[in-house]
């Protein structure tokens, strides 16, 4: 097994990382920028593989140490917590995250809880409290103590994996307890741009990571709204309204980070936060590290603490779960410009600086107990007794006082100062109305206003996606692409959490563009590389409806799809021949295939050959013409012209672009189905380097005799058409290389 310091020396060939191939798509090279990372190797084979083992001592060696040591206290906890805990326990506790569940993941991102996962601020101010508390109950002197706690912290952030954010909890806390060991600690803003500073400083390409900016953003943000924030809760028990002012303020501060890099935001992902993280990091956590201590010392104490730790993560997962199941609370944006997250902090600061001064006008007293009273105040008849203010305090008036001196003195009048009181209010209207409309903007970004609508061919791979969005803002997705396997693979080749296209690629790309719900989901046929993909877009996305060819596939995943949309309240549509469909009034799917079926079932029964049943339909959208076919064959091809002719339909008006069948395959795309429709231009959707040779020559050939333009996926990544009254304006992601 190779190691750190390991020289390693492999034969094979350099290749640049994959660049985005949808607009707004994940750009895997620019990640591997951050990284550090700059070309690929591809191996010819693990027997070119040389490792030469270190011999002497390097620097790297303290982080071989390290990474044996992590290994071994994983594999305590595997020892000691069941799966899916163990996997669980050890992201919480000594930040191995690689194990953990991929649903456990995925249900806790949902809600904003990803950084209870991740070792962070949280774990290094309770490692740091604690050791201090017992360094101070083994009667050290403070300094003592806080110089011991200094040299710890640099064993805990490597034993936690040194990740961006304990890295920054390290440095700060290192910072602060060095500064409080020389009597020079100063406020936290210098404390948290002194550690940004250093990490930079190391490593620049921190600056693109998620986690770093999220760690640093928030972190500040805590420090400068909190105390804006604090006096809007000073009617609540002084814990809670702490607790309430921390979790709201870091919520509202890492809201424009999270829908920028993750399109989803959970209305209920305050009160996840403010229940679930106290429960974990005062209970679960200290209960996981406790059993970890006393798994070498005493197994049966390590053993029956971890099942009670077992038993607070099954309350944990079971609250996320229900939690997650109210659906509505779920909220999905577009990525928002830099210049909205720069208003956003704007306007978010302008409001709590004015509610906090109003709220402070309202607590100052007009007269202080030096202040003679006016003579007006004193002409006032006042009833017996105490005389209660507005701000519903006691103003007591001296009656010894008022009768030794002939004057009477006001102890506390809470009168608020009208002027900056009302000059507050209407600023801070004016900023609760500006964020306001800034996040309906937001929310709203993707609308088109001017009568366009839209076509994306997705780049999906070796598959097939399509997103129209018509004039009037409905979204129909057709086809989802999805990923094949081929044969059976060794279980070490085995990802934990596979690439899958439909929650790796298309999801996020239909989330990353705004789009709320989909309208309808056309799904041509049932074949995986068509059909796959919408299971993740069921699970993550609303669905009004779905359209199919009628009939059912003898496959696992097209049951468990079908079962999915049934259970999601999914509305079903078999269509057929001579079917429409009208979003709205500019546009219309007219349906040309399948056929109806001879003995007018209506129950779907399952048909082996799902290409040749694939929904073929005529999309009508301001006054332009587009056509998709599926995965057709030249059957259907047939079959469609023989009905025309029939009919006494000759060759219609030229469709503006046809969606060649079956990604450019010689089964499809006859010169008799080219002459018919005489197509403007062509999109082939097909895989880079596909196995099956998709497009065919053949097929290339016809198209440029029809004088059809071509597009293809594979080359020029997503294709999209803007199509408005006075034409359509077509840009592509990629340029494709020249022949």
């Amino acid at each position: 097994m190779w190691q750190r310091g390991d020289r390693v020396v492999i034969e094979g060939e350099l290749i640049q990382p994959q660049i985005a191939r949808n607009f707004g798509g994940f750009d895997y090279r620019a990640y591997l920028l951050t990284q550090k990372i700059h070309w690929l190797l591809k191996g010819t084979g693990t027997a070119s593989v040389k490792v030469n083992s270190q011999v002497s001592w390097e620097p790297s060696t303290i982080l071989r140490w390290n990474d044996k040591a992590r290994s071994v206290l994983g594999a305590e906890m595997s020892r000691l917590f069941q799966e899916p805990h163990a996997g669980y326990m050890k992201g919480l506790v000594i930040g191995i995250q690689k194990e953990l569940d991929p649903e456990t993941f995925r249900q806790f991102s949902q809600l904003g809880l990803t950084h209870i996962l991740a070792i962070s601020g949280m774990h290094v101010a309770v490692y740091v409290g604690v050791i201090l508390v017992l360094l101070r109950r083994c009667r050290l002197t403070r300094e003592t103590a806080l110089t011991v706690t200094l040299l710890l912290v640099p064993v805990y952030v490597l034993l936690s994996g040194a990740g961006p954010s304990v890295i920054r909890a390290g440095i700060m806390s290192m910072i602060a307890l060095l500064a409080a060991r020389l009597g020079m600690l100063k406020d936290g803003l210098n404390i948290l741009a002194a550690s940004a500073l250093m990490m930079l400083i190391w490593n620049p390409y921190l600056l693109l990571s998620v986690s770093f900016q999220l760690s640093f953003l928030v972190t500040a943000g805590l420090m400068v709204y909190t105390p804006l924030a604090a006096p809007l809760f000073r009617r609540l028990p002084g814990w809670l309204g702490s607790s309430l002012s921390v979790t709201i303020i870091a919520q509202l501060v890492s809201f424009p980070l999270t829908i920028y890099y993750f399109n989803q935001f959970s209305l209920l992902s305050v009160a996840a936060n403010l229940l679930l993280v106290p429960f974990i990091t005062f209970l679960v956590l200290p209960l996981g590290t406790l059993a970890l201590l006393l798994g070498r010392v005493w197994n049966t104490g390590a053993l029956l603490t971890a099942q009670l730790a077992e038993i607070l993560n099954n309350i944990t997962f079971a609250a996320v779960e229900w939690v997650n199941g109210i659906t509505a609370g779920v909220m999905i944006w577009a990525s928002p410009s830099i210049l909205w997250i720069c208003l956003y902090y704007c306007l978010l600061y302008g409001l709590l600086h004015m509610l906090k001064r109003r709220t402070e006008a309202m607590l100052v007293p007009q007269f202080m107990d030096d202040e003679t009273r006016p003579l007006a105040e004193l002409d006032r008849p006042e009833p017996r007794g105490n005389i209660r203010g507005r701000a519903g305090r006691n103003n007591v008036l001296n009656s010894a006082g008022a009768a030794n001196s002939g004057r009477a003195a006001l102890t506390f009048q809470a009168y608020p100062q009208s002027g900056l009181s009302r000059w507050s209010n209407s600023a801070a209207i004016l900023c609760a109305v500006g964020l306001t409309l800034l996040l309906y903007k937001g929310y709203n970004a993707e609308v088109i206003r001017d009568g366009s609508g839209s076509i994306s061919y997705l780049d999906i791979g070796q598959g097939d996606s399509s997103l129209i969005t018509t004039p009037g803002g409905a979204h129909i997705l057709v086809d989802g692409g999805g990923t094949v396997s081929f044969g059976n693979r060794e279980e070490w080749r085995i990802r934990r959490s596979p690439f899958e296209v439909g929650a790796k690629t298309l999801l996020p790309l239909l989330k990353q563009r705004g789009i709320h719900r989909l309208d309808a989901v056309i799904l041509t046929h049932g074949d995986q590389d068509h059909a796959g993909g919408l299971q993740a877009v069921l699970e993550g996305m609303p669905v009004s409806a779905m359209l199919f060819n009628g009939t059912l596939a003898a496959t696992e995943p097209y049951t468990k799809l079908m079962k999915t949309a049934l259970d999601a309240g999914v509305r079903m549509y078999p269509v057929q021949q001579g079917m429409t469909l009208v979003p709205d009034e500019a546009t219309r799917l007219n349906f040309l295939w399948p056929e109806p079926r001879a003995d007018r079932q209506t129950i779907p029964e399952e048909v082996e050959d799902q290409n040749h049943e694939s929904v073929v339909f005529r999309l009508e959208m301001n006054g332009r013409s587009f056509l998709f076919t599926g995965d057709m064959d030249q059957a259907a091809e047939e079959a469609i012209l023989q009905s025309a002719q029939q009919a006494g339909i000759s060759p219609g008006r030229p469709v503006d672009v046809l969606k060649v069948a079956h990604h450019g395959s010689k089964t499809a795309t006859s010169a008799d189905w080219l002459a018919f429709w005489t197509p403007g231009a062509a999109v082939i959707s097909a895989g880079v380097n596909n196995l099956y040779g998709h497009p065919n020559g053949g097929v290339l050939e016809r198209l440029a005799d029809a004088n059809a333009g071509i597009y293809r996926t594979d080359q020029q990544g997503e294709i999209q058409l803007r199509v408005g009254k006075e034409g359509i304006i077509v840009r592509h992601k990629l340029t494709p290389a020249p022949d």
